[in-house]
């Protein structure tokens, strides 16, 4: 089963229905330097079968998931069914003592585990936190620190297909966890890249500020190359004045978190914009082939 292993704030799933007119023809390499939930990768692994692909992200912590699910992928899922058993069978109140534990033993103790265990226990614990945040907090020793979420899961915690899908779509790419510009290094040029940077004046930059100099910068990259995608938010006009050569489109967004609105019975989602500069070498879309 092809989907993201987990929610992630920001994630492009809702906006792959936008994207798909505007995506190349074929695929051989891909490359995705600010990776997070990876919605772009699933997309692109399940249509085009890419021969090899390069994903980063500055969170050591989330590539670590990703490179256990490869290398280590039974072990993985034997941690992770291990919390789900214990977990389950609890009321809600005894649930989040559960979570909230975990979560200190994984900000305080994660050194006497093996990568493994660290990593399936950060999995669980965003399974069952709140929306798709990544929070850090100092009284989780500066890791993942986000609140429990609802909490009412019946039968599962996770999906086992979806991790299987994963390790095997993992099988032909190459991991790393650094900046976005040495991640793309050893990227052929033709390949098909996917941005998707912080957003400008980000609620949630997951600890990884990305000022506009940085954008600007990366607006620069992009438009020498010749399938190139590249998403932000987009509340003023900021990107007219620096989209160089590069084709762009908005596109409508609802945020549900960071960016809602304050309403006298709460806080509501808030409706946004959001802008794809993109670079496509082909002339047909992936739809005309198709229907070709």
């Amino acid at each position: 089963m092809a989907k993201p292993l987990f929610i992630w704030a920001g994630g492009k799933n809702k906006m792959m229905k936008h994207y798909r007119p505007y995506m190349p023809s074929s695929v051989d390499s891909y490359c995705e330097p600010f990776f997070g939930g990876g919605a772009m990768f699933v997309h692109v692994m399940s249509t085009y079968k890419p021969k090899q692909a390069f994903i980063n992200d500055r969170n050591p912590d989330i590539m670590r998931i990703y490179r256990m699910i490869k290398e280590h992928h039974d072990a993985f899922v034997t941690h992770v069914t291990e919390y789900e058993s214990k977990y389950l069978p609890l009321s809600k109140e005894d649930r989040k003592k559960f979570y909230f534990d975990l979560r200190h033993q994984h900000g305080w103790d994660y050194q006497q585990w093996d990568e493994v265990k660290e990593a399936a226990t950060l999995y669980f614990l965003m399974k069952t936190g709140f929306n798709g945040i990544y929070q850090l907090n100092k009284n989780t020793n500066g890791r993942y620190g986000t609140p429990s979420g609802l909490l009412n899961q019946t039968d599962k915690v996770f999906d086992r297909d979806v991790v299987r899908w994963w390790n095997q779509a993992l099988q032909v790419t190459e991991m790393t966890s650094t900046d976005w510009s040495n991640a793309v290094t050893d990227v052929p040029t033709n390949a098909f890249f996917f941005f998707d940077p912080p957003y400008r004046d980000s609620f949630a930059d997951y600890g990884n500020a990305f000022d506009d100099d940085a954008l600007h910068k990366l607006i620069e990259f992009c438009n020498d190359k010749p399938n190139v995608f590249l998403a932000n938010r987009a509340d003023d006009e900021w990107f007219e004045t620096r989209l160089q050569d590069m084709s762009h489109e908005y596109f409508p967004v609802t945020y549900t978190a960071g960016r809602r609105k304050k309403t006298d019975d709460g806080f509501e989602a808030k409706s946004a914009r959001e802008i794809l500069l993109y670079n496509i070498e082909q002339t047909n879309t992936l739809e005309a082939v198709i229907d070709g």
